[in-house]
């Protein structure tokens, strides 16, 4: 059996180009998911786990679909190839049924791994450098004017919670964090 898993990392994205690749493989079945790869539960690929069998093959569009990291990648392959089962990367082209695949898979692993690791290194240095400059990032901190005026409408009882937040312009979480801490604070 031919199992495909097709994945996208945000809700946004779409699976339609990955579909239609394993769809053209020839898939028996599909499983899709929208999560980001770094989570190390993954719904619809541990139901892939479940269903494959010694001599099912399980087909991705990209290596870069399947693993978290280089580690992970290579010890879900391993793990697939102890069961007897083949995994194919159609981008990449490796079938790791051949010798040749099994190479190019941990040479292409550590080449994807090392260009994630570049790509941190280089986001926790622009931070670095945002912040000697006196930049944080985040969010902007909601207007104290606004968080008191909120509280005094809640209070009041006059208005919903949607109301009092359109009104405010502050969201749902940071009025009820405001109303949980002065909860808690002593009174002067």
């Amino acid at each position: 059996m031919k199992i495909g898993y097709a994945r996208v990392s945000t809700e946004q994205q779409n699976l339609d180009r990955q579909i239609d690749a394993l769809n053209s493989y020839g898939v028996d079945t599909m499983f899709t998911e929208k999560m980001t790869g770094t989570k190390k539960d993954r719904p619809a690929l541990d139901k892939v786990r479940l269903k494959a069998r010694a001599g099912d093959t399980i087909v991705v569009e990209s290596l870069s679909r399947l693993g978290r990291s280089t580690k992970d990648l290579l010890n879900l392959v391993d793990e697939f190839d102890k069961a007897g089962i083949i995994v194919v990367s159609l981008k990449e082209n490796i079938d790791t049924q051949t010798p040749t695949g099994k190479l190019l898979l941990t040479v292409l692993s550590a080449i994807c791994q090392f260009e994630r690791d570049l790509t941190v290194q280089r986001t926790n240095e622009g931070l670095a450098a945002a912040r000697a400059r006196g930049r944080n990032g985040g969010r902007p901190k909601a207007d104290t004017k606004a968080i008191d005026k909120a509280i005094k409408l809640y209070q009041a009882q006059t208005h919903s919670i949607k109301e009092i937040t359109v009104l405010c312009g502050i969201s749902q979480a940071t009025l009820y964090r405001e109303l949980a801490q002065r909860k808690q604070e002593p009174l002067t």
